[in-house]
């Protein structure tokens, strides 16, 4: 049995990364202050931009970027573990990844994670997102172990692809995560169902910090930061504005039990699909 406790943070990050450094220690603080051992953040917590030339102006390398800079001092000053949803950064080729990294308690980086599934899409109410003209898509699932859990790490959209954290899940991963930069209209119709159906399909906790409200650079986002058992139960979740700590404990010995009451990972079968051309049944 492991128990620990853990926080997601809301934020309504701006176009100035100190600006958002800021937030990002005062909210740190504050989850540290609630006793979390373990503190998420949302995508994008360096900074929402997304006007193309002005994000990549404002761009470092990982070992210059501010937010990760301040990520690391504070893992270090609250001895905890501090995972950053995910944070714009330069890479060689001229791309961008949307990187998450996890901060360990002496404030060395743990673990890293560039998002695999790229955001393209155009939405009803006009909407247009073209992650990958800008984001060099990640080719690695990352499996974080920590000592108090398996967390496999995962960034918004990736959601919507419950092969990942499948993967993550048969792997022994006993927390999931996807901290978001929701739009408002797909999280008003699809984030509690997503995040739930996450988290009972796989038997493990679904912690997401998210980003809320009104940014910057124009776009709104959903908010409700959540935090989901195995059984699918909400723990925690924030409103759909402002900023906000939520926290809860986890006991992993919960997804030892929801898996022992619905084996399905256990049961998983192999199958071939077959396609029939006979629309009007066999003849008898």
């Amino acid at each position: 049995m492991t128990r620990f406790t853990a926080a997601a943070i809301q934020m309504r990050s701006g176009t100035d990364p100190e600006q958002n450094a800021d937030t990002l220690s005062t909210l740190v603080r504050e989850a540290a202050v609630k006793g979390a051992q373990y503190v998420q953040t949302p995508e994008m917590t360096g900074a929402v931009q997304k006007d193309r030339k002005q994000l990549m102006a404002g761009l470092k390398a990982e070992a210059d970027d501010i937010t990760v800079r301040t990520a690391a001092a504070l893992a270090r000053e609250h001895a905890l573990h501090l995972h950053i949803g995910s944070t714009a950064i330069a890479v060689d080729d001229g791309m961008v990844a949307n990187r998450a990294l996890l901060f360990a308690p002496d404030g060395t980086i743990a673990a890293r994670y560039d998002k695999i599934h790229m955001f393209d899409v155009d939405l009803d109410n006009g909407e247009s997102w073209r992650e990958s003209a800008v984001y060099r898509p990640g080719e690695s699932a990352v499996l974080a172990n920590l000592p108090f859990a398996k967390i496999g790490m995962g960034i918004c959209y990736d959601v919507r692809f419950p092969d990942l954290f499948r993967a993550y899940a048969l792997a022994g991963a006993e927390v999931l995560t996807a901290p978001a930069a929701f739009t408002k209209q797909t999280g008003e119709a699809h984030w509690h169902v997503l995040q739930r159906a996450r988290a009972i399909e796989n038997g493990a906790f679904m912690i997401s910090a998210a980003q809320a409200g009104f940014h910057d650079d124009g776009r709104e986002t959903f908010g409700h930061a959540i935090i989901i058992d195995p059984w699918g139960r909400v723990l925690a979740e924030a409103g759909g504005t402002g900023e906000a700590v939520i926290t809860a404990e986890i006991d992993t010995d919960a997804v030892t039990a929801a898996r022992g009451k619905v084996p399905n990972l256990k049961n998983i079968r192999a199958f071939t699909l077959e396609e029939s051309d006979n629309l009007h049944g066999a003849d008898v």
